[in-house]
């Protein structure tokens, strides 16, 4: 739990302070001091009677009633401290800066759950420890530089990481980017990234709080309690970026499926921010990019004029915007023609609009004026202005500027003179602007806004014969279920599957292939790759054959039966589905064959999965275009396909103990998909 001692302290204690502003005591102070914190400011060490100008405290002991304690003092000393300070001193909340806890070893881990005991026990939050720390418009509590404009509709900042949360700031601070808040979790021991979130969620209020959340992420401890606040938070009008550092390799897991062995906390922490709706980056600049895209309007559309005085970079964002689902489409209509009348000769409307180096204010002006007014499929405008040096540009920023306050569409400020026109990019931003030094990494941060979804809901859940699934899991040993008892939990969910016989006897085999029909395909039952082994035979026509095989397959190692099914044609699909800790179960989506094995085309999504999400997977293949009918095959049924997906889901929810499990293959024809193999591994 946040307290609003530390959102709102009305006294600070900096345990450990230090004249000497580069040890982390003697710079949070400064800082503290030198962003006007209002109230009362006390410092601890038993060295000086004064520090910084702030009467100095020989012992916590020996201070009043203090709401935030800030330590930066060695670990060990910690414990004793803030059992004085939660205890005696009423402190309910604490910064603790200092290393040498659960990051190092055993013995910090030890000394970490020491202090997050008492302080839990007494009511109060902590920050840390091994953090930089924290600060809003109240109280800058860090020991980092530079601090940030801060104000409260700015970006509110949550970073496991404190060092890479100041070069994110910088980057930010750049360009013009605000903020409202900045925190830095460190080792999370009692409150994470997602427990800030959940704060920023409870605490938002129309019309006054941020609605600009980004995230640095090293680990996500919860990830239900980060999808639920999320989606809360962007359902109020918010928008929230967020990079994940780190993914486990795939190939290191023991899996014996397809979706086991493409499965990882990677791929569910995408499917999670998907679900959520939050914008995934990849890096620092990237972060700091979209953060800036956020600091704008969110276009309504995907349709982006260009305005430049110079080809190339107008060439590269065309192409970044274009090759990323975004579009700049071509002006050829009165309004264009009439625009062109009132720039020099030589100039271009056709989208990019480029009106020339020697382009005025005056000319941009009224580019800007027909791109708002005029041009009614555009949706936003990047503007590229910078300078050769030739001349000083400080009236095509004024122009800017005044568009930038009265536009009802969004302009996008692309400077890249950051040498040339520094005194004028300076300007512009002093003015309170927010710009982009680079147009293709403003097109790639643009694109990945408009292109990620809306968080997504579970729609058109189907219903299932939970009682039948609930019956095979609870009488079923850990370990995969036997062919009859995966068809009944199939059949349960309601997923269309071929027919099919298991026996390990001749005679029950010879019959059961005669009731079903020839031609039929083989497989051994057991083994878990089948094909490896020799244990599939398509194209069975006739009895004598049957018998061949049988005999055959049954000598196969570890082959406990014999499993037929009639000979089916069709586009093979893939769908499956693996139990990922706290994330719950993810399910896979690709076509079959050789795109799930070799070019492993899949999308994920987390259950519960609904209708539109379930689409949205299927959209999102690489080799969809096969799913709509090559070379004379029908188109498999999207619709269809996305039913059985969300069935899965429902079963997997029934059947929380499903570890792993496959349905590969997937037989499409037209609007009839079966199932024709699948495996269900239980794990209680």
């Amino acid at each position: 739990m946040i307290t609003k001692e530390l959102i709102r302290p009305q006294s600070i204690v900096v345990v450990g302070a230090s004249q000497d502003t580069k040890k982390p005591g003697g710079k949070i102070l400064k800082n503290i001091i030198d962003n006007h914190f209002s109230g009362s400011l006390y410092v601890v060490n038993p060295k000086e009677p004064e520090i910084q100008g702030v009467k100095c405290h020989a012992d916590v002991k020996d201070l009043p009633q203090v709401d935030l304690a800030i330590l930066a003092i060695a670990a060990r000393f910690c414990p004793e401290t803030v059992e004085i300070l939660a205890k005696q001193k009423g402190t309910k909340a604490f910064i603790i800066l200092s290393a040498g806890f659960s990051e190092e070893n055993a013995a910090g881990k030890e000394l970490e759950q020491q202090v997050v005991k008492i302080i839990n026990e007494a009511g109060a939050c902590l920050i840390g420890p091994n953090c930089v720390g924290m600060m809003n418009s109240n109280h800058t509590s860090v020991f980092t530089s530079p601090i940030p404009k801060l104000e409260p509709k700015g970006i509110d900042f949550i970073s496991g990481s404190g060092a890479t949360a100041v070069f994110i700031m910088e980057s930010c601070m750049m360009k013009g980017v605000t903020f409202g808040s900045v925190w830095s979790v460190g080792n999370s021991a009692q409150i994470g990234v997602e427990e800030v979130l959940e704060y920023l969620d409870n605490s938002f209020v129309q019309g006054e709080s941020s609605v600009m959340k980004v995230l640095y992420i090293e680990s996500v401890n919860k990830p239900r309690k980060l999808l639920k606040h999320a989606k809360s938070l962007i359902s109020k009008g918010c928008r929230i970026a967020a990079v994940k550092a780190g993914s486990s390799d795939a190939g290191s897991r023991a899996a014996s499926s397809h979706t086991g062995a493409m499965a990882s906390s990677d791929v569910a922490v995408d499917a999670l921010f998907r679900k959520a709706g939050i914008v995934r980056c990849y890096g620092r600049e990237e972060l700091a990019a979209v953060s800036s895209v956020f600091s704008f309007p969110k276009p309504t559309g995907k349709n982006v004029a260009i305005v430049t005085h110079a080809g190339g970079p107008s060439v590269m964002l065309t192409d970044a915007l274009s090759s990323n689902g975004l579009n700049v489409p071509h002006l050829d209509n009165e309004a264009s023609k009439e625009l062109l009348t009132k720039l020099f000769a030589g100039s271009s409307v056709a989208n990019p609009i480029d009106f020339l180096a020697t382009g005025t204010a005056q000319q941009l002006d009224e580019i800007l004026n027909t791109c708002e007014n005029k041009f009614n499929d555009i949706d936003s405008i990047a503007v590229i202005f910078g300078s050769p040096g030739l001349f000083e540009v400080f009236d095509v920023y004024d122009v800017l500027d005044k568009h930038l306050r009265t536009a009802k569409k969004p302009i996008f400020p692309v400077l890249p003179s950051i040498v040339n026109a520094k005194k004028e990019v300076d300007y512009f931003v002093d003015k309170g602007n927010v710009f982009f030094p680079d147009e293709v990494v403003f097109g790639r941060a643009l694109a990945r806004v408009m292109n990620t979804p809306d968080p997504l809901d579970a729609d058109g859940m189907p219903a299932v014969d939970t009682a039948a699934i609930r019956r095979i899991v609870d009488n079923a040993k850990d370990g995969y279920l036997l062919p009859e008892d995966v068809s009944a939990m199939l059949d349960a969910a309601g997923i269309p599957r071929a027919g099919e016989a298991t026996s390990d006897k001749e005679d029950e085999l010879v019959a059961a292939a005669e009731k079903i029909g020839y031609p039929l395909v083989m497989k051994v039952v057991g083994p878990v790759h089948k094909s490896d082994v020799g244990g599939v035979v398509l194209s069975v026509k006739t009895k004598e054959k049957l018998v061949e095989e049988f005999r055959r397959m049954m000598q196969i190692k570890d082959t406990t039966a014999i499993l037929i099914q009639p000979m089916l044609s069709g586009v093979e699909l893939f769908a499956g589905a693996s139990r990922e800790g706290d994330f719950g179960h993810l399910i896979l989506s690709g076509l079959g064959g050789i795109f799930v094995e070799v070019l492993k085309d899949v999308t994920s999504g987390l259950t519960p999965l609904g209708k539109t999400e379930a689409r949205m997977m299927i959209e999102g293949l690489r080799g969809k275009k096969i799913l709509e009918g090559v070379r004379g095959q029908k188109a498999v049924d999207k619709d269809k396909f996305a039913e059985i997906l969300t069935r899965l889901s429902a079963m997997l929810q029934a059947a929380p103990e499903i570890a792993e499990m496959d349905i590969n293959p997937l037989l499409g024809d037209g609007s009839k998909i079966v199932a024709v193999d699948a495996r269900i591994n239980i794990k209680k």
